[in-house]
Protein backbone atom coordinates (compact mmCIF):
# COMPACT_ATOMS: atom_id res chain seq x y z
CA UNK A 1 0.00 0.00 0.00
CA UNK A 2 1.25 3.43 -0.93
CA UNK A 3 0.15 6.88 0.11
CA UNK A 4 3.18 8.87 -1.04
CA UNK A 5 3.73 10.60 -4.38
CA UNK A 6 4.76 8.05 -6.99
CA UNK A 7 6.20 8.20 -10.47
CA UNK A 8 4.44 4.96 -11.38
CA UNK A 9 1.73 5.81 -13.90
CA UNK A 10 0.60 2.25 -14.56
CA UNK A 11 -3.03 1.79 -13.54
CA UNK A 12 -3.88 -1.72 -12.40
CA UNK A 13 -7.25 -2.96 -13.59
CA UNK A 14 -8.13 -5.33 -10.78
CA UNK A 15 -11.63 -5.31 -9.33
CA UNK A 16 -10.44 -5.85 -5.76
CA UNK A 17 -7.95 -2.97 -5.86
CA UNK A 18 -8.81 0.72 -5.63
CA UNK A 19 -6.29 3.21 -6.96
CA UNK A 20 -6.29 6.97 -6.52
CA UNK A 21 -4.69 8.82 -9.42
CA UNK A 22 -3.33 12.22 -8.43
CA UNK A 23 -4.36 15.07 -10.74
CA UNK A 24 -1.00 16.71 -10.03
CA UNK A 25 1.05 14.33 -12.19
CA UNK A 26 -1.11 11.33 -13.06
CA UNK A 27 0.70 9.07 -10.60
CA UNK A 28 -0.88 6.41 -8.41
CA UNK A 29 -0.95 8.27 -5.10
CA UNK A 30 -2.70 5.69 -2.94
CA UNK A 31 -3.81 2.11 -3.42
CA UNK A 32 -6.20 0.19 -1.23
CA UNK A 33 -7.81 -3.24 -1.14
CA UNK A 34 -11.58 -3.06 -1.47
CA UNK A 35 -13.52 -4.66 1.35
CA UNK A 36 -14.69 -8.21 0.73
CA UNK A 37 -18.04 -9.58 1.83
CA UNK A 38 -16.66 -10.93 5.09
CA UNK A 39 -15.31 -7.51 6.04
CA UNK A 40 -18.59 -5.85 5.10
CA UNK A 41 -20.60 -8.32 7.19
CA UNK A 42 -18.27 -7.91 10.17
CA UNK A 43 -18.52 -4.13 9.92
CA UNK A 44 -22.31 -4.26 9.92
CA UNK A 45 -22.47 -6.65 12.87
CA UNK A 46 -20.03 -4.60 14.91
CA UNK A 47 -21.89 -1.37 14.15
CA UNK A 48 -25.22 -2.80 15.30
CA UNK A 49 -23.78 -4.07 18.60
CA UNK A 50 -21.79 -0.90 19.27
CA UNK A 51 -24.76 1.36 18.52
CA UNK A 52 -26.93 -0.23 21.18
CA UNK A 53 -24.38 0.59 23.87
CA UNK A 54 -23.49 3.97 22.40
CA UNK A 55 -27.11 5.11 22.44
CA UNK A 56 -27.16 4.51 26.20
CA UNK A 57 -24.22 6.85 26.86
CA UNK A 58 -24.77 10.41 28.03
CA UNK A 59 -24.69 13.36 25.67
CA UNK A 60 -21.74 14.74 27.63
CA UNK A 61 -19.77 11.56 27.02
CA UNK A 62 -20.47 11.65 23.31
CA UNK A 63 -19.47 15.29 23.29
CA UNK A 64 -16.14 14.52 24.98
CA UNK A 65 -15.34 11.80 22.42
CA UNK A 66 -16.20 14.05 19.48
CA UNK A 67 -14.16 16.95 20.86
CA UNK A 68 -11.19 14.68 21.47
CA UNK A 69 -11.52 13.42 17.91
CA UNK A 70 -11.33 16.97 16.59
CA UNK A 71 -8.21 17.66 18.66
CA UNK A 72 -6.53 14.53 17.31
CA UNK A 73 -7.58 15.45 13.78
CA UNK A 74 -6.21 18.98 14.11
CA UNK A 75 -2.87 17.65 15.39
CA UNK A 76 -2.42 16.02 11.99
CA UNK A 77 -3.45 19.07 9.96
CA UNK A 78 -0.24 19.41 7.93
CA UNK A 79 -0.33 15.82 6.70
CA UNK A 80 -4.04 16.06 5.98
CA UNK A 81 -3.54 19.21 3.89
CA UNK A 82 -0.77 17.58 1.86
CA UNK A 83 -2.92 14.52 1.21
CA UNK A 84 -5.82 16.70 0.07
CA UNK A 85 -3.56 18.49 -2.35
CA UNK A 86 -2.32 15.28 -3.91
CA UNK A 87 -5.61 13.38 -3.94
CA UNK A 88 -7.98 15.98 -5.37
CA UNK A 89 -5.80 18.85 -6.55
CA UNK A 90 -6.55 21.68 -4.14
CA UNK A 91 -3.68 24.20 -3.99
CA UNK A 92 -1.64 23.53 -0.88
CA UNK A 93 -1.99 27.13 0.33
CA UNK A 94 -5.75 26.55 0.68
CA UNK A 95 -5.81 22.88 1.69
CA UNK A 96 -5.49 23.42 5.43
CA UNK A 97 -8.57 25.66 5.30
CA UNK A 98 -10.73 22.58 5.01
CA UNK A 99 -9.25 21.24 8.24
CA UNK A 100 -10.09 24.39 10.17
CA UNK A 101 -13.45 24.71 8.43
CA UNK A 102 -14.41 21.16 9.32
CA UNK A 103 -13.41 21.64 12.95
CA UNK A 104 -15.41 24.87 13.25
CA UNK A 105 -18.47 23.27 11.67
CA UNK A 106 -18.18 20.20 13.89
CA UNK A 107 -17.93 22.35 17.02
CA UNK A 108 -21.13 24.11 16.08
CA UNK A 109 -23.01 20.86 15.53
CA UNK A 110 -21.69 19.42 18.80
CA UNK A 111 -22.91 22.49 20.67
CA UNK A 112 -26.27 22.36 18.86
CA UNK A 113 -26.95 18.80 20.06
CA UNK A 114 -28.24 19.71 23.51
CA UNK A 115 -31.00 21.91 22.09
CA UNK A 116 -31.69 19.74 19.04
CA UNK A 117 -32.04 16.54 21.07
CA UNK A 118 -33.83 18.00 24.09
CA UNK A 119 -37.23 16.44 24.89
CA UNK A 120 -40.26 18.53 24.03
CA UNK A 121 -42.34 19.02 27.15
CA UNK A 122 -45.98 19.74 26.33
CA UNK A 123 -48.37 21.92 28.34
CA UNK A 124 -49.58 20.32 31.54
CA UNK A 125 -52.93 18.58 31.58
CA UNK A 126 -54.01 17.62 35.07
CA UNK A 127 -53.31 13.95 35.68
CA UNK A 128 -51.11 13.51 32.62
CA UNK A 129 -47.49 13.91 31.59
CA UNK A 130 -46.75 14.29 27.87
CA UNK A 131 -43.45 14.65 26.09
CA UNK A 132 -41.68 13.87 22.84
CA UNK A 133 -38.17 12.50 22.86
CA UNK A 134 -35.75 11.90 20.01
CA UNK A 135 -34.17 8.48 19.63
CA UNK A 136 -31.23 7.38 17.50
CA UNK A 137 -32.08 5.56 14.28
CA UNK A 138 -29.35 2.92 14.52
CA UNK A 139 -26.62 2.67 11.88
CA UNK A 140 -26.06 5.56 9.46
CA UNK A 141 -24.19 5.06 6.20
CA UNK A 142 -22.40 8.19 4.99
CA UNK A 143 -21.29 8.23 1.35
CA UNK A 144 -18.97 11.20 0.91
CA UNK A 145 -17.53 12.90 -2.19
CA UNK A 146 -14.00 13.99 -3.09
CA UNK A 147 -14.42 17.72 -3.75
CA UNK A 148 -14.87 18.81 -0.11
CA UNK A 149 -14.18 15.44 1.47
CA UNK A 150 -14.15 16.50 5.12
CA UNK A 151 -16.69 19.33 5.11
CA UNK A 152 -19.35 17.22 3.40
CA UNK A 153 -18.78 14.14 5.54
CA UNK A 154 -18.86 16.03 8.82
CA UNK A 155 -22.32 17.48 8.07
CA UNK A 156 -23.87 14.11 8.87
CA UNK A 157 -21.11 12.33 10.74
CA UNK A 158 -21.03 14.49 13.87
CA UNK A 159 -24.79 14.87 14.43
CA UNK A 160 -25.29 11.16 13.75
CA UNK A 161 -22.79 10.17 16.44
CA UNK A 162 -23.92 12.88 18.86
CA UNK A 163 -27.49 11.58 18.48
CA UNK A 164 -26.42 8.06 19.48
CA UNK A 165 -26.08 6.41 16.08
CA UNK A 166 -23.18 4.35 14.79
CA UNK A 167 -21.65 5.51 11.50
CA UNK A 168 -20.12 3.66 8.57
CA UNK A 169 -18.27 6.01 6.21
CA UNK A 170 -17.68 5.13 2.59
CA UNK A 171 -15.49 7.79 1.01
CA UNK A 172 -14.85 8.51 -2.64
CA UNK A 173 -12.20 6.40 -4.36
CA UNK A 174 -10.45 9.71 -5.06
CA UNK A 175 -10.05 10.53 -1.36
CA UNK A 176 -9.75 7.29 0.64
CA UNK A 177 -7.18 8.75 3.04
CA UNK A 178 -9.82 11.18 4.30
CA UNK A 179 -11.83 8.28 5.70
CA UNK A 180 -8.69 6.83 7.24
CA UNK A 181 -7.73 10.13 8.87
CA UNK A 182 -11.15 10.37 10.49
CA UNK A 183 -10.96 6.75 11.68
CA UNK A 184 -7.52 7.43 13.13
CA UNK A 185 -8.79 10.51 14.96
CA UNK A 186 -11.79 8.68 16.44
CA UNK A 187 -9.53 5.84 17.60
CA UNK A 188 -7.17 8.35 19.23
CA UNK A 189 -10.15 9.90 21.00
CA UNK A 190 -11.08 6.58 22.60
CA UNK A 191 -14.25 6.06 20.58
CA UNK A 192 -15.75 2.63 21.34
CA UNK A 193 -14.99 0.07 18.68
CA UNK A 194 -17.72 -0.02 16.07
CA UNK A 195 -19.21 3.42 16.69
CA UNK A 196 -17.31 4.84 13.71
CA UNK A 197 -16.03 2.59 10.94
CA UNK A 198 -14.91 2.99 7.34
CA UNK A 199 -15.13 0.80 4.28
CA UNK A 200 -13.42 1.10 0.90
CA UNK A 201 -16.06 -0.22 -1.48
CA UNK A 202 -16.84 -0.70 -5.15
CA UNK A 203 -19.97 0.94 -6.57
CA UNK A 204 -21.71 -2.43 -6.66
CA UNK A 205 -20.89 -3.24 -3.04
CA UNK A 206 -21.96 0.26 -1.97
CA UNK A 207 -25.33 -0.26 -3.61
CA UNK A 208 -25.68 -3.66 -1.96
CA UNK A 209 -24.73 -2.22 1.42
CA UNK A 210 -27.60 0.26 1.23
CA UNK A 211 -29.98 -2.67 0.85
CA UNK A 212 -28.86 -4.36 4.07
CA UNK A 213 -31.32 -4.43 6.96
CA UNK A 214 -28.67 -3.18 9.39
CA UNK A 215 -28.51 0.20 7.62
CA UNK A 216 -31.09 2.60 9.03
CA UNK A 217 -30.17 5.84 7.24
CA UNK A 218 -28.15 6.85 4.19
CA UNK A 219 -26.56 10.25 3.60
CA UNK A 220 -25.22 10.70 0.08
CA UNK A 221 -23.39 13.63 -1.47
CA UNK A 222 -22.64 13.36 -5.17
CA UNK A 223 -24.16 13.31 -8.62
CA UNK A 224 -27.83 13.19 -9.56
CA UNK A 225 -27.29 9.73 -11.06
CA UNK A 226 -25.65 8.60 -7.82
CA UNK A 227 -28.60 9.93 -5.84
CA UNK A 228 -31.01 8.00 -8.05
CA UNK A 229 -29.02 4.84 -7.34
CA UNK A 230 -29.29 5.43 -3.60
CA UNK A 231 -33.05 5.90 -3.82
CA UNK A 232 -33.45 2.73 -5.86
CA UNK A 233 -31.32 0.72 -3.44
CA UNK A 234 -33.25 2.01 -0.42
CA UNK A 235 -36.64 1.64 -2.09
CA UNK A 236 -39.11 -0.40 -0.02
CA UNK A 237 -37.02 -0.34 3.13
CA UNK A 238 -38.72 2.75 4.59
CA UNK A 239 -35.45 4.27 5.79
CA UNK A 240 -34.41 7.90 5.66
CA UNK A 241 -32.28 9.07 2.76
CA UNK A 242 -30.52 12.43 2.60
CA UNK A 243 -29.33 13.53 -0.83
CA UNK A 244 -27.08 16.49 -1.61
CA UNK A 245 -26.71 16.39 -5.37
CA UNK A 246 -25.85 18.79 -8.19
CA UNK A 247 -26.00 22.53 -8.57
CA UNK A 248 -25.95 25.21 -11.23
CA UNK A 249 -25.99 28.09 -8.84
CA UNK A 250 -26.75 31.58 -10.17
CA UNK A 251 -25.72 35.07 -9.10
CA UNK A 252 -27.53 38.25 -10.08
CA UNK A 253 -25.70 41.60 -9.97
CA UNK A 254 -28.17 44.48 -9.84
CA UNK A 255 -27.28 47.92 -11.14
CA UNK A 256 -27.10 49.28 -7.58
CA UNK A 257 -24.54 46.69 -6.44
CA UNK A 258 -21.03 47.43 -5.23
CA UNK A 259 -19.42 46.22 -8.47
CA UNK A 260 -15.92 45.73 -7.09
CA UNK A 261 -17.24 43.59 -4.26
CA UNK A 262 -19.59 41.71 -6.57
CA UNK A 263 -16.78 40.89 -9.00
CA UNK A 264 -14.43 39.73 -6.26
CA UNK A 265 -17.10 37.61 -4.56
CA UNK A 266 -18.58 36.05 -7.71
CA UNK A 267 -15.21 35.18 -9.23
CA UNK A 268 -14.00 33.60 -6.00
CA UNK A 269 -17.31 31.74 -5.77
CA UNK A 270 -16.86 30.48 -9.32
CA UNK A 271 -13.17 29.55 -9.28
CA UNK A 272 -12.23 28.51 -5.74
CA UNK A 273 -11.37 24.81 -5.63
CA UNK A 274 -11.19 25.05 -9.44
CA UNK A 275 -14.96 25.50 -9.47
CA UNK A 276 -15.45 22.01 -8.05
CA UNK A 277 -18.19 22.79 -5.58
CA UNK A 278 -21.88 21.91 -5.65
CA UNK A 279 -22.65 25.51 -4.65
CA UNK A 280 -20.09 27.22 -6.87
CA UNK A 281 -21.32 30.16 -8.95
CA UNK A 282 -21.79 28.67 -12.42
CA UNK A 283 -23.82 31.41 -14.11
CA UNK A 284 -23.90 35.16 -13.56
CA UNK A 285 -26.63 37.57 -14.64
CA UNK A 286 -25.66 41.24 -14.68
CA UNK A 287 -27.82 44.33 -15.12
CA UNK A 288 -27.22 45.79 -18.57
CA UNK A 289 -26.07 49.23 -17.38
CA UNK A 290 -23.19 47.75 -15.33
CA UNK A 291 -22.51 44.70 -17.52
CA UNK A 292 -19.43 46.02 -19.35
CA UNK A 293 -17.85 47.26 -16.12
CA UNK A 294 -18.46 43.93 -14.41
CA UNK A 295 -17.01 41.90 -17.27
CA UNK A 296 -13.92 44.11 -17.63
CA UNK A 297 -13.13 43.88 -13.93
CA UNK A 298 -13.81 40.14 -13.87
CA UNK A 299 -11.40 39.57 -16.77
CA UNK A 300 -8.68 41.49 -14.94
CA UNK A 301 -9.20 39.44 -11.78
CA UNK A 302 -9.28 36.05 -13.52
CA UNK A 303 -6.05 36.81 -15.37
CA UNK A 304 -4.31 37.11 -11.99
CA UNK A 305 -4.84 33.44 -11.19
CA UNK A 306 -1.80 31.21 -11.32
CA UNK A 307 -2.58 27.78 -12.74
CA UNK A 308 -0.09 25.28 -11.39
CA UNK A 309 0.66 22.09 -9.53
CA UNK A 310 -1.29 21.83 -6.31
CA UNK A 311 1.85 21.21 -4.27
CA UNK A 312 3.33 24.54 -5.40
CA UNK A 313 2.65 27.06 -2.60
CA UNK A 314 2.31 29.89 -5.14
CA UNK A 315 -0.48 28.15 -7.10
CA UNK A 316 -3.93 29.74 -6.79
CA UNK A 317 -5.74 27.51 -9.30
CA UNK A 318 -5.04 23.79 -9.35
CA UNK A 319 -6.00 21.12 -11.86
CA UNK A 320 -9.48 19.67 -11.94
CA UNK A 321 -9.74 16.21 -10.49
CA UNK A 322 -9.35 14.18 -13.69
CA UNK A 323 -8.54 14.62 -17.37
CA UNK A 324 -12.02 13.31 -18.19
CA UNK A 325 -13.53 16.12 -16.10
CA UNK A 326 -11.41 18.68 -17.95
CA UNK A 327 -12.48 17.22 -21.30
CA UNK A 328 -16.14 17.50 -20.26
CA UNK A 329 -15.67 21.18 -19.41
CA UNK A 330 -13.83 21.82 -22.68
CA UNK A 331 -16.79 20.23 -24.45
CA UNK A 332 -19.20 22.64 -22.76
CA UNK A 333 -17.06 25.59 -23.80
CA UNK A 334 -16.88 24.32 -27.39
CA UNK A 335 -20.67 23.93 -27.45
CA UNK A 336 -21.09 27.52 -26.28
CA UNK A 337 -18.62 28.89 -28.83
CA UNK A 338 -20.36 27.03 -31.63
CA UNK A 339 -23.61 28.77 -30.61
CA UNK A 340 -22.13 32.27 -30.53
CA UNK A 341 -20.49 32.69 -27.12
CA UNK A 342 -17.35 34.78 -26.75
CA UNK A 343 -14.38 33.84 -24.54
CA UNK A 344 -12.56 36.57 -22.65
CA UNK A 345 -9.52 34.75 -21.25
CA UNK A 346 -6.54 33.88 -23.45
CA UNK A 347 -5.81 30.29 -22.48
CA UNK A 348 -2.25 30.57 -23.80
CA UNK A 349 -1.50 32.82 -20.81
CA UNK A 350 -1.79 29.70 -18.64
CA UNK A 351 1.16 27.56 -19.68
CA UNK A 352 0.10 24.34 -17.96
CA UNK A 353 -3.33 24.32 -19.62
CA UNK A 354 -3.08 21.55 -22.19
CA UNK A 355 -5.38 19.09 -23.92
CA UNK A 356 -5.16 15.59 -22.50
CA UNK A 357 -4.41 16.83 -18.97
CA UNK A 358 -6.55 17.94 -16.00
CA UNK A 359 -4.94 21.39 -16.18
CA UNK A 360 -7.56 23.77 -17.49
CA UNK A 361 -7.33 27.53 -18.01
CA UNK A 362 -10.00 29.57 -16.21
CA UNK A 363 -12.55 31.04 -18.56
CA UNK A 364 -15.27 33.69 -18.75
CA UNK A 365 -17.87 33.63 -21.51
CA UNK A 366 -20.36 36.27 -22.62
CA UNK A 367 -23.02 36.28 -25.36
CA UNK A 368 -24.35 33.18 -23.63
CA UNK A 369 -27.95 32.00 -23.33
CA UNK A 370 -29.87 29.01 -22.05
CA UNK A 371 -29.58 27.09 -25.30
CA UNK A 372 -25.97 26.43 -24.25
CA UNK A 373 -24.90 23.61 -21.96
CA UNK A 374 -22.57 26.00 -20.12
CA UNK A 375 -25.67 27.76 -18.73
CA UNK A 376 -27.81 24.70 -17.99
CA UNK A 377 -25.65 21.64 -17.23
CA UNK A 378 -23.54 21.38 -14.11
CA UNK A 379 -19.97 22.26 -15.09
CA UNK A 380 -17.93 21.66 -11.94
CA UNK A 381 -14.92 23.54 -13.22
CA UNK A 382 -13.23 26.94 -13.55
CA UNK A 383 -15.53 28.51 -16.14
CA UNK A 384 -18.59 30.73 -15.83
CA UNK A 385 -21.02 32.31 -18.27
CA UNK A 386 -22.03 35.96 -17.80
CA UNK A 387 -25.35 37.06 -19.27
CA UNK A 388 -26.84 40.55 -19.60
CA UNK A 389 -30.34 41.14 -18.18
CA UNK A 390 -32.66 44.14 -18.34
CA UNK A 391 -34.57 43.93 -15.06
CA UNK A 392 -35.30 41.92 -11.93
CA UNK A 393 -38.12 39.97 -13.55
CA UNK A 394 -35.87 38.67 -16.32
CA UNK A 395 -33.16 37.78 -13.80
CA UNK A 396 -35.61 35.86 -11.62
CA UNK A 397 -36.95 33.90 -14.59
CA UNK A 398 -33.45 32.96 -15.75
CA UNK A 399 -32.24 32.05 -12.27
CA UNK A 400 -35.23 29.73 -11.84
CA UNK A 401 -34.76 28.20 -15.30
CA UNK A 402 -32.74 25.26 -14.02
CA UNK A 403 -33.20 21.65 -12.97
CA UNK A 404 -31.22 22.50 -9.84
CA UNK A 405 -31.95 24.62 -6.77
CA UNK A 406 -29.18 24.65 -4.18
CA UNK A 407 -28.14 28.29 -3.65
CA UNK A 408 -28.75 31.61 -5.38
CA UNK A 409 -27.10 34.99 -4.79
CA UNK A 410 -28.11 38.58 -5.37
CA UNK A 411 -25.74 41.54 -5.17
CA UNK A 412 -27.44 44.81 -4.28
CA UNK A 413 -27.38 47.70 -1.82
CA UNK A 414 -31.17 47.58 -1.58
CA UNK A 415 -31.88 44.92 1.03
CA UNK A 416 -35.66 45.06 0.67
CA UNK A 417 -35.55 44.74 -3.12
CA UNK A 418 -33.06 41.88 -2.91
CA UNK A 419 -35.12 40.07 -0.29
CA UNK A 420 -38.20 40.38 -2.49
CA UNK A 421 -36.21 38.68 -5.26
CA UNK A 422 -34.98 36.00 -2.87
CA UNK A 423 -38.55 35.12 -1.89
CA UNK A 424 -39.26 34.28 -5.55
CA UNK A 425 -36.18 32.16 -6.21
CA UNK A 426 -36.44 28.37 -6.27
CA UNK A 427 -33.49 27.58 -4.04
CA UNK A 428 -32.45 25.98 -0.78
CA UNK A 429 -30.35 28.94 0.36
CA UNK A 430 -30.59 32.60 -0.65
CA UNK A 431 -27.55 34.85 -0.28
CA UNK A 432 -27.30 38.63 -0.38
CA UNK A 433 -23.84 40.01 -1.24
CA UNK A 434 -22.11 36.70 -0.69
CA UNK A 435 -22.07 33.17 -2.14
CA UNK A 436 -20.52 29.70 -1.91
CA UNK A 437 -20.70 29.55 1.88
CA UNK A 438 -22.24 27.25 4.46
CA UNK A 439 -23.27 28.71 7.81
CA UNK A 440 -23.71 25.72 10.15
CA UNK A 441 -26.46 27.57 12.00
CA UNK A 442 -28.58 27.49 8.84
CA UNK A 443 -30.24 24.46 7.30
CA UNK A 444 -28.33 23.16 4.27
CA UNK A 445 -30.87 21.87 1.80
CA UNK A 446 -31.77 21.87 -1.86
CA UNK A 447 -34.79 21.52 -4.11
CA UNK A 448 -35.43 19.97 -7.53
CA UNK A 449 -32.44 17.91 -8.70
CA UNK A 450 -30.20 19.39 -6.01
CA UNK A 451 -31.63 16.74 -3.71
CA UNK A 452 -33.72 16.47 -0.60
CA UNK A 453 -33.29 16.36 3.13
CA UNK A 454 -31.46 18.72 5.45
CA UNK A 455 -28.11 18.86 7.19
CA UNK A 456 -26.58 21.43 9.57
CA UNK A 457 -28.42 23.64 12.08
CA UNK A 458 -30.57 22.11 14.79
CA UNK A 459 -32.87 20.90 12.01
CA UNK A 460 -30.10 18.66 10.73
CA UNK A 461 -30.59 16.39 13.74
CA UNK A 462 -34.17 15.67 12.72
CA UNK A 463 -33.34 13.23 9.94
CA UNK A 464 -30.89 11.33 12.16
CA UNK A 465 -33.36 10.65 14.93
CA UNK A 466 -36.96 9.49 15.26
CA UNK A 467 -39.52 11.11 17.55
CA UNK A 468 -41.01 8.97 20.28
CA UNK A 469 -44.06 10.19 22.18
CA UNK A 470 -44.63 9.56 25.90
CA UNK A 471 -48.23 9.87 27.11
CA UNK A 472 -48.45 9.05 30.82
CA UNK A 473 -51.64 8.91 32.86
CA UNK A 474 -50.42 9.56 36.36
CA UNK A 475 -51.66 7.70 39.47
CA UNK A 476 -54.17 9.58 41.61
Amino acid sequence: MNNKPSTNKTITNVNTIQQTISPIDGSVYVERDLADQRQINNTLELAVVAQVQWSKTSLNHRRSICLAMLDAFNNNADEIAEQLSWMMGRPIQYAKGEVTGMIDRAHYMIDAAEHALAPIELPVIEGFSRSIKREALGVALVIAPWNYPYLTAINTLIPAIMAGNAVILKHSAQTPLCAEQLAKAFASAGSPKGVFQILHLSHTDTENLIKQQQINYVAFTGSVDGGAMVERAACGRFIGVGLELGGKDPAYVRSDADIDMAVETCIDGAFFNSGQSCCAIERIYVASDVFDEFVAKAVTLVNRYKLGRSDDPTTTLGPVVKTAAADFIRGQISDALAKGAIVHIDATNFALAKQGTPYLAPQLLTHVDHSMKIMTEETFGPVVGIMKVEDDEQAIALMNDSEFGLTASVFSKDVDAALAIGEQLQTGTFFLNRCDYLDPALAWTGIKNSGRGCTLSTLGYGSLTRPKSFHLKLPN
